[in-house]
């Protein structure tokens, strides 16, 4: 259930017994005196839809902590020391001069429910707004730019393997996808869990796989209506038209119309590499250093390190 901070102070409140020690203007000040209304209960009521069980950290706390946490770069546990030693941070989320900190545990907990709410960019808009009420930025006009690779957490899938997923994630998806699958799709058996049982080195055995996957494809996408479907049914119709045709190419002497392909002999442009994240691509830091992922832009205010504009490509 959600946790609710007490409107009454301890006489150990560090805001209360040395708050005066904060500097004007700055983000400990700022959230000591507005969290409440920086971050009300409210704010996070949809993640706690059960009245029952141990109570959550509060909102107040949660949000105070995980701006600071971002605004100064700390990892999960020096942010749980950061809250037990540091008075800076007690009197900016209104904690007690002898009370500890949680579990550095409860961080990730908060950004996995974030993450899967229908606003996982609530905390990140808030630190915008910090930002803004503060004004630390106020006569600060230099900035700095910047990019970086960010790993994803999934496998590279070969073509073989992303045209059987997606024919597979077409009949989960899409309604009545597992007749259609049964009926149109006999090339393949794709109740089979493993790799096909292929000559994998023969090119000539995996361009014959290739020929029943892409046909058993085609026939799913040409029986369907795309204008029809929406939500996950239509984005798993739109992954199989996708993989049936970013890495395969008509086999030689083949107009495209005998059912006989084969892999192509070049990487399509901005290859979906995976069908568990279509998302994710290669992304190139430098021309020699390949790493699959996404890339992230930072504009960065360099006196106080704030990052003012991100974007993820």
């Amino acid at each position: 259930m959600q946790g609710r901070e007490e409107a009454q102070r301890g006489y150990l409140d560090v805001e209360a017994l040395a708050g005066e020690l904060l500097a004007p203007g700055s983000v400990f000040a700022f959230l000591a005196s507005h969290r409440g209304r920086l971050f009300p209960d409210s704010m996070m009521e949809d993640l706690f839809p059960s009245r029952r069980g141990r109570p959550s950290v509060p909102a107040p706390v949660i949000g105070s902590v995980l701006v600071l946490q971002a605004l100064q770069g700390l990892s999960d546990r020096e942010t749980a020391e950061a809250l037990t030693y540091d008075l800076r941070w007690k009197a900016a989320c209104g904690y007690g001069l002898t009370d500890t900190a949680f579990h550095p545990s409860t961080l990730t907990y908060w950004r996995r429910r974030l993450a899967g709410s229908g606003n996982p960019h609530r905390i990140m808009e808030a630190i915008a707004e910090v930002v803004a009420e503060t004004g630390v930025l106020k006569g600060k006009r230099r900035r700095a730019v910047d990019s970086t690779v960010l790993d994803d957490a999934v496998a590279r899938q070969d073509t073989i393997t992303q045209l059987i997923a997606a024919v597979r994630r077409f009949g989960r998806d899409v309604p009545g996808g597992q007749d259609l699958v049964g009926v149109h799709a006999k090339g393949y058996d794709y109740t089979r869990t493993g790799k096909p049982d292929i000559a994998w080195d023969d090119p000539d055995a995996k361009d014959g796989l290739i020929c029943v996957l892409v046909t058993d494809a085609l026939a799913l996408l040409a029986v369907v209506d795309p204008e029809t479907l929406e939500g996950t049914a239509a984005d798993a119709y739109a992954l199989l038209a996708l993989v049936a045709g970013q890495d395969v190419e008509p086999a030689e002497d083949s107009d495209g119309t005998d059912g006989r392909w084969r892999i192509a002999r070049k990487v399509a442009p901005d290859r979906v590499i995976s069908t568990v994240d279509p998302d994710t691509r290669h992304a190139h830091k430098t021309q020699s250093r390949q790493q699959d992922g996404y890339k992230a832009h930072i504009v960065i205010e360099p006196d106080t390190g704030l990052i003012t504009v991100a974007e993820l490509t």
